[in-house]
């Protein structure tokens, strides 16, 4: 069963451990996205040694490929991918939101499968189901936000599809009672806090969701650190304190872990990092780097000085930037795995900022040079 203890707080910041069937959190943390039970160019021995704790893939995904009967089948999502920490799953109501043509009613979802073009259903309860059959540590309520790209949204249609996420939720945590009844092992599930960018939408549904026995909380349908600057405090501040919180989706960005730290938020998940890692972009103490830039040909230093991953400690700038020049795939390896390592060190550094009281100069001295 799902533990959280706080070993330090200040305001909504904080720093702590959850504990899971498969092993420890401590928090802040940075959660791997391994959205298909599996992070793009890395292998999980590769993972592992970037000091990721925990992973998170998405239930829509694996339901679709391979099966969630077949994860279940092979031991559940840890065993299957070989993991051997905790893990969680997304439900995947963000990504099915999104897709041209979703049909959306009290009762679900319906949309066709951008593999086969089948025509599938996704109702709280079966994503449930799925989720169990998954077997990660933690689950994730399935949830209505309003799809990302989508023209501004106003309040009348906000609230409603906030409803509908409220009565899918009470559903969802309904039919995980009765799975985790007599079940050999325990799996937790968390409410997904919705309201788009209205703060009192966003209290409304944090009311709620601090109303149900939700071991812990998902924030979603946020995409923009200047949201979490607004919205972050108005739902964490209502939100039981003794549980823990994730920000779904936010991590691409060094601001994003710091202002939801800040604002009370434990644990982020986002494939940002490695997306544009594969795209020849790096990070650097000194901001993104676009390692196809000409510049780049005869600079035999490092990326990152201070960072003690494979490619800061044995390649320089110019061998990256041929390897992507030629589209060599070890660039796009070289590439995933610094980016990986540079957001799990800066999380790191960030909770021993906070256990020493320095967060704020931690934070400015960061994002001064960062963002310079």
């Amino acid at each position: 069963m799902l533990k959280f203890e706080i070993l330090q707080q200040k305001g909504l910041m904080r720093t702590g451990v959850i504990s899971t069937p498969h092993g420890r959190i401590r928090t802040p943390a940075f959660v791997g996205a391994a959205t298909r039970a599996a992070m793009k160019a890395l292998t999980v021995k590769q993972m592992s040694g970037l000091g990721l704790q925990a992973v998170l893939a998405n239930a829509y995904h694996l339901v679709l490929a391979p099966g969630s009967w077949l994860v279940k089948e092979a031991g559940g999502l840890a065993k299957f991918m070989g993991w051997e920490g905790p893990t969680f799953t997304d439900s995947g109501g963000f990504q099915i939101m999104s897709l041209p043509g979703v049909r959306v009613s009290e009762n679900g979802a319906e949309f066709k499968s951008h593999i086969n073009g089948d025509k599938l259903i996704v109702t709280p309860e079966s994503s449930m189901r799925a989720q169990w059959e998954i077997g990660a540590d933690i689950h994730m309520a399935f949830d209505c936000p309003v799809g990302y790209g989508v023209s501004r949204v106003g309040f009348s249609e906000t609230k409603d599809v906030m409803k509908r996420t409220h009565v899918w939720a009470e559903r969802c945590l309904l039919e995980h009672q009765k799975l985790a009844n007599g079940a050999d092992d325990y799996q937790s599930l968390y409410g997904v806090v919705q309201g788009g960018d209205f703060a009192d939408l966003r209290r409304e549904s944090a009311e709620f969701f601090a109303a149900l026995e939700f071991d812990g909380y998902g924030i979603g349908g946020m995409y923009s650190v200047d949201e979490g600057r607004k919205l972050l405090g108005v739902m964490n501040e209502i939100l039981p304190n003794d549980r823990p919180r994730h920000w779904l989706g936010m991590g691409q960005e060094p601001a994003d872990l710091f202002v939801g730290v800040e604002f009370g938020c434990d644990t982020f998940d986002c494939v940002g990092p490695t997306r544009i890692a594969r795209n020849g972009t790096l990070y650097s103490p000194r901001g993104r780097m676009n390692i196809r830039n000409a510049k780049y040909r005869t600079d035999f230093g490092v990326v990152d000085a201070e960072c003690d991953c494979e490619l800061c400690k044995n390649y320089s700038v110019a061998y990256l930037h041929h390897l992507f020049k030629v589209d060599e795939i070890t660039g796009k390896i070289l590439a995933s795995i610094h980016n990986e390592r540079f957001v799990v060190r800066t999380m790191d550094r960030i909770r021993e900022a906070i256990l020493e009281d320095k967060f704020e100069s931690f934070r400015d001295d960061f994002l001064q040079r960062y963002y310079c």
